[in-house]
């Protein structure tokens, strides 16, 4: 997502620690404001780095649990005692890497795991640009050519906008977030990487309502009759670029007032269902579409009073807009049911690099593989060519003549 779809695991990590850090030193501030009593002195509370210690009475010792964090320690029941002396808090016993067993992660692991990130780098970035390039290619040949304009048409170039911010959405993500290796983006809280998530976010919203609103158009065409009727167009429009723009507004606000920190791409946030959920909606409403549609679609296929015409075009738009919609939707369902740490490198690949070649996908399916636009191109080549002949049998004749 691609965002990068999900908090880096190693992320995670370091956000964990730094909350609990933080929660220990409020409580420590807190003990400074209360002076100890006479004959109750003792050990302070205290932060070890991995652990809050809280205060303890001279003489007595305490027992912590190894901290429950996958990928760092292998045990979570494990027990770590520190005794409170005279010159202070004793060393833990055992040690943390002994009691909790750490996991270790050789430089080999290290150096592999960052060559794969910067290879899925390389190809998402190529995935991106040629659906870019073809997606505005695409736009421009549904503009161009007069006989292409038409309801359906329009929402295909509103289609392909979608996935031309979501491309350049990603591209402006990664020079705010990563562009300066010594800037630590797991800790980074400015407005402009803020304002980068939230353009992101939006392009991915718009993204699935736009395909939402392809899917509801094959509907209105299949109960209704096959039209370029455009009484419809500035509902899809509310529905493909409003909905998102409302959510997104509504997701800003909440995370301005309840969970302001970081970049706002902390995904295991509460808040990040106020996003999650219309997408799933919007699955969840184009799968029940894909049903309707395919039922639909074999009684129109036979039903003996369609024209020949008729069934191409509903045969034309309906194999594109019924292949798109569990292919964008399954792997989203998917990832979204478990849990964030569950298949990382699968959920990069799918999110980053497979999906950066959707809009590619699309605008194969919708405008390059689509007959009328073949024949349409074909006959202006052909008009192009036979202006071309006469111009140069005039100029040949002219020279003749002269």
């Amino acid at each position: 997502l691609s965002q990068v779809q999900g908090t880096h695991p190693d992320c995670s990590i370091i956000l964990h620690f730094q909350e609990r850090e933080a929660e220990c030193l409020e409580r420590i501030r807190s003990e400074s404001q209360t002076p100890a009593l006479p004959g109750q002195e003792g050990c302070p509370t205290e932060w070890d780095g991995v652990s809050c210690w809280p205060a303890l009475p001279l003489g007595q010792s305490r027992a912590v649990a190894c901290p429950d964090i996958p990928n760092v320690f292998k045990k979570s029941k494990g027990l770590i005692q520190r005794n409170c002396t005279e010159w202070g808090w004793s060393l833990p016993s055992p040690p943390y890497h002994s009691a909790c067993q750490l996991e270790t992660l050789g430089s080999n692991d290290t150096e592999a795991k960052a060559c794969r990130f910067v290879t899925m780098k390389v190809l998402y970035t190529c995935g991106y640009s040629t659906s870019l390039a073809a997606l505005l290619l695409a736009i421009g040949i549904f503009s161009c050519f007069r006989k292409l304009h038409c309801t359906r048409n329009s929402i295909h170039i509103h289609f392909f906008t979608s996935f031309i911010l979501r491309g350049t959405a990603v591209f402006i993500k990664d020079s705010v977030l990563f562009s300066d290796e010594s800037i630590d983006h797991c800790t980074m809280s400015t407005v402009t990487c803020k304002a980068a998530i939230t353009f992101f976010q939006y392009s991915v919203l718009a993204n699935f309502y736009w395909l939402l609103v392809e899917g509801l158009y094959l509907q209105t065409l299949l109960l209704l009759t096959f039209t370029c009727d455009r009484s419809y167009t500035w509902g899809y429009i509310l529905i493909g670029w409003g909905v998102p723009m409302v959510t997104v507004g509504v997701w800003v606000l909440t995370r301005l007032q309840y969970d302001n920190h970081g970049c706002w791409d902390d995904y295991s946030s509460l808040y990040w269902w106020v996003i999650k959920a219309p997408i799933l909606l919007a699955i969840f409403v184009n799968f029940l579409i894909f049903l309707n549609v395919t039922r639909m679609l074999a009684q129109k296929i036979r039903c003996p009073d369609l024209s020949k015409t008729h069934k191409q075009q509903y045969m034309r738009l309906t194999k594109s807009t019924l292949l798109l919609i569990p292919l964008f939707g399954v792997h989203y369902v998917v990832f979204a049911l478990f849990p964030k740490h569950v298949g990382v490198d699968a959920r990069l690949y799918f999110e980053l690099v497979l999906g950066s070649y959707q809009g590619f996908l699309v605008a194969l399916l919708y405008c390059f593989l689509n007959g009328e636009v073949q024949a349409e191109i074909r006959r202006n080549w052909g008009k192009w060519q036979r202006s071309m002949e006469s111009n140069v049998f005039n100029l040949a004749t002219q020279d003749f003549t002269a």
